[in-house]
């Protein structure tokens, strides 16, 4: 907490780009021009919050088309903009809770736009040290009269000078008598997800895992080997940061808070020198053990970052197989491992159901870096939190083991099998391999490697399970299994359409 007892925090989110830019408010198609005029932070914060409700989307590609079409002539308004969208994300519980206390209409009632004014307001009150009081409510109040009846502006008006005034004094819940209910308000969680946690964990460990996620992280990136080396990195972006440090545990990366520009912009960016990614996932890397000259497949390659990493390991030898079923994901991937100097990758449009073109025989190595409920990346991705339930958990882990049984046909034998998941949620975890070991025998888990790629044994439990967390190792949440196939023969025994 800072000096006067408000929450100093929203000060260092990563800024992305990307080529094209749709609607960021999903209204009209003219958005595109309308963004090119001086922006207001606020207002582009609610669009970009009503729209996340509305369209069920992803934070991450809305935040990219919003930062690739908007020319913020002034980086103050940037920052104000990433802190508004990130800090109602994160705290979007505990400000609805001070609503609630102080609306004599129940919250489901409230119009969702007008909701999102009010937590924008809230936020700015209770959290942003910065901004008046009267410039958080004057500003939001001149937002509902764009967006709703003048009779609710004056609601808005209304009921945040009364919390402006008097949110310190609304209790939280009993944390003895409910202490789900109390970690859910105080640290901004759905009730179910920490109920799970402190099952897990214990009260104390959970409300750590809360608080940790709600902090910021640090911006990490990798250091790719085939063009520069981490102390040359370092030395490259000493003065457009702050605690530019080393990664602990990955020999490749680097943190650091409060970048002067974007991460597009920063030295050695342009000229592939790194790429962003937290350190958990980096390891998630080395348990492959990638080796010049293999015969590699990155199974769910996304836009190519765990792809790169692959190829630094390997030297930039042998062949890298990168497959997703979105043809723009792929695109973008292409050009990335152009800016990377990676040129043993052969990128794929396909679906893992059907053959591998051009591929007889399997493969040395295989990633399956599955599609999950990214619990584990909360920290940077606090939308998940509100848009995930127990029912998506289950259609993850029926995806993920239909994809892992598809994966496990294509390893070669004696080859290596890397499921891996930013999740740290059992159904997804342990459940999901121990599916899969009943019926491939002729698969084992690897216990932690050794040599180059050794990695502390407090990332493994004694069935060597990779696991990180947030709270314990700094990094995002991940887990990662590796499987050795220790004999021939087909493997596939979950029908076609298990799936669906």
């Amino acid at each position: 907490m800072t000096e006067n007892g408000k929450f100093g925090l929203f000060t260092n989110e990563p800024i992305l780009n990307i080529e094209s830019v749709r609607p960021a408010t999903g209204l009209s198609p003219d958005f595109g021009s309308c963004i090119l005029m001086k922006q207001n932070p606020r207002k582009l914060a609610l669009d970009v919050l009503d729209r996340l409700e509305r369209s069920g989307e992803l934070l991450d590609p809305i935040m990219e088309e919003v930062m690739a079409g908007t020319p913020f002539s002034d980086s103050r308004d940037r920052s104000l903009f990433h802190s508004l969208v990130f800090g109602v994300l994160r705290w979007r519980g505990r400000l609805d809770w001070i609503i609630g206390h102080f609306s004599k209409t129940p919250l489901k009632k409230i119009d969702p736009i007008v909701m999102n004014v009010l937590r924008l307001g809230l936020f700015q009150v209770v959290f942003l040290d910065r901004i008046p009081v009267s410039a958080a409510v004057n500003t939001s109040v001149s937002l509902a009269k764009t967006q709703a009846p003048a009779w609710l502006a004056g609601f808005v008006n209304a009921l945040l000078r009364n919390a402006a005034k008097n949110w310190a004094k609304v209790p939280l819940p009993d944390s003895r008598r409910f202490p789900d209910r109390y970690l859910a308000v105080r640290w901004s969680f759905p009730s179910w997800m920490v109920g799970r946690w402190i099952s897990r964990f214990g009260f104390e460990e959970a409300e750590r895992l809360c608080r940790v996620i709600n902090e910021i992280p640090p911006i990490t990136i990798r250091t790719n080997t085939l063009k520069t080396t981490r102390p040359h990195l370092l030395s490259a972006l000493h003065s457009v940061g702050e605690d530019l440090r080393e990664t602990p545990y990955s020999k490749e990366g680097i943190c650091l808070r409060n970048p002067s520009m974007s991460v597009h912009e920063l030295p050695l960016f342009e000229e592939g020198g790194f790429q962003v990614q937290d350190e958990a996932a980096q390891l998630v890397s080395l348990l492959l053990d990638a080796k010049p000259g293999q015969t590699v497949l990155d199974a769910c390659a996304g836009l190519g970052v765990k792809t790169g990493h692959i190829a630094q390991l390997m030297e930039n030898r042998g062949t890298l197989f990168a497959v997703d079923k979105n043809p723009g994901k792929v695109a973008r991937l292409e050009k990335e491992m152009q800016r990377l100097g990676v040129t043993i990758v052969r990128p794929m449009v396909q679906d893992l159901q059907a053959p591998l073109p051009g591929q007889k025989k399997r493969f040395d190595r295989i990633l399956l870096d599955a599609p999950c409920s990214g619990l584990g990346v909360v920290r940077r991705n606090p939308d998940a939190k509100w848009r995930t339930d127990i029912a998506n958990i289950a259609k993850f882990a029926k995806q993920q083991q239909f994809l892992l049984n598809r994966a496990a046909d294509l390893v070669s034998p004696h080859g290596i099998l890397v499921y891996s998941v930013c999740s740290t949620e059992p159904e997804e975890n342990e459940a999901v391999i121990d599916a899969f070991l009943k019926d491939h025998p002729m698969f084992v888990v690897l216990k932690r490697p050794d040599g180059p790629n050794y990695l502390p044994s407090d990332f493994f439990d004694d069935r060597g399970f990779f696991r990180t967390y947030p709270h314990r190792h700094g990094t995002d949440g991940f887990f990662a299994a590796a499987l050795k196939r220790n004999r021939g023969g087909s493997v596939s025994r979950i029908p076609p359409d298990s799936a669906s």
